[in-house]
């Protein structure tokens, strides 16, 4: 018992250490978000990311095609505006160089990688500035949740193919072998993997081929 709560000190010292360099996904993506005013959220969800960061954005549009997230997250007053469309006809309501940046969060994985692709380029069309893309290190099973039919994962996303597209990618969530479906920690016990994963955020965020998830971020 006391070796268990030595090492647990240790590694509460090494994650107060870790987060002094901002490797968490929240400060890696505000950071990203220099010149930026206005955002289309697609796939935004019911817990979008704009709703946890501090910057000030002039104006955001929410898009997504269930229902019941727009209503959730219409009530915590995330975006200035909603859209409930499938985003792959995005291109069809929303005008080119409209947004200084698109972004689409924990969304890619849902969709053929054809149909994937395809949203990438129109979003470059419709970004001004940048577009932002957060997804699983390759493929991530997860089948439906919250009655939403389109929660299962199609595909999976490498660094090889966004370093293909001019991408540049940091590596989100520590080590890609210690978490699974959701993010959760699959490994026992979790009182010694969570914070194993957390310090080993230092290792991924410029390694991100190691890592469990990828931010990865295009210049227009």
């Amino acid at each position: 018992m006391i070796v268990k709560r030595v090492i647990l000190k240790i590694l509460f010292w090494l994650i107060h250490f870790t987060s002094l360099f901002n490797t968490n996904l929240i400060h890696i993506f505000e950071s990203e978000l220099q010149n930026i005013e206005t955002i289309l959220d697609l796939g935004c969800g019911k817990n979008s990311i704009l709703g946890k960061i501090n910057k000030r954005l002039k104006y955001t549009v929410g898009v997504d095609i269930f229902k019941d997230y727009i209503e959730i997250s219409k009530k915590k007053n995330i975006h200035d505006e909603y859209m409930l469309l499938n985003i792959l006809d995005i291109d069809s309501k929303i005008p080119s160089n409209s947004f200084d940046c698109v972004i689409l969060m924990d969304v890619i994985e849902h969709l053929e990688k054809v149909d994937g692709i395809n949203l990438i380029r129109k979003m470059e069309k419709i970004a001004k500035k940048k577009i932002i893309i957060f997804t699983p290190n390759g493929f991530l099973p997860q089948l439906e949740y919250h009655n939403n039919p389109y929660q299962n994962h199609k595909s999976g996303w490498h660094v090889k193919i966004f370093k293909k597209m001019n991408f540049k990618i940091y590596g989100i969530n520590g080590l890609k072998f210690i978490r699974g479906e959701l993010a959760k920690i699959k490994l026992k016990p979790v009182d010694f993997w969570q914070p194993i994963s957390i310090i080993s955020n230092l290792f991924v965020k410029y390694l991100p081929f190691y890592a469990f998830q990828l931010l990865c971020v295009k210049e227009i």
